[in-house]
């Protein structure tokens, strides 16, 4: 009987350990999701996001995550999107993510009363200096407060080469 129980714990074990291994991902250089707050995403609440580039040769896919609730009223969102370079210089974009169909069906996945979104912004992006890069995201849909969206983040992965 103990002979039993000790081959089960071993046999979990492997388990736990493939499944961690099988969940590394080496092309993964940056992945992060921030909540937007419990009471809504407030426009004056930007969320921000440092990581570290040290390859300025290969391309990189630049991903945002988004999760919302199905009672987000809207099929789109935009957001303002600022980088700081690791030289002090500052970009800032206006994104468009299309999170519905003309439909009304929401792309991503779901889960319960949440659909998962992984846009690709670019997917084939040269950081052109190595340092750290901070992103800050702020809601950009006309609302001081943005109900429905409830989580956003960032992913970074070196393209095979």
């Amino acid at each position: 009987m103990i002979r039993k129980a000790f081959c089960f714990d071993r046999f979990l074990l492997l388990i736990g350990f493939l499944l961690l291994m099988g969940s590394c991902n080496k092309q993964r250089v940056f992945d992060d999701i921030q909540s937007t707050g419990t009471n809504g995403w407030d426009v004056a609440s930007p969320l921000r996001f440092s990581f570290q580039i040290d390859d300025t040769l290969n391309s990189h896919r630049f991903s945002m995550h988004i999760r919302n609730d199905i009672d987000y009223r809207y099929s789109n969102l935009y957001v303002f999107l600022q980088t700081r370079f690791p030289n002090g210089n500052i970009t800032r974009d206006t994104i468009e993510c299309v999170l519905a169909g003309p439909d009304g069906k929401w792309h991503g996945r779901s889960s319960g009363k949440f659909r998962e979104h992984l846009i690709t912004l670019n997917p084939g992006i040269r950081f052109p200096l190595t340092g750290i890069y901070t992103i800050d995201i702020e809601q950009a849909m006309r609302h001081q407060v943005l109900i429905g969206v409830t989580d956003i983040g960032i992913r970074i992965e070196k393209n095979p080469q």
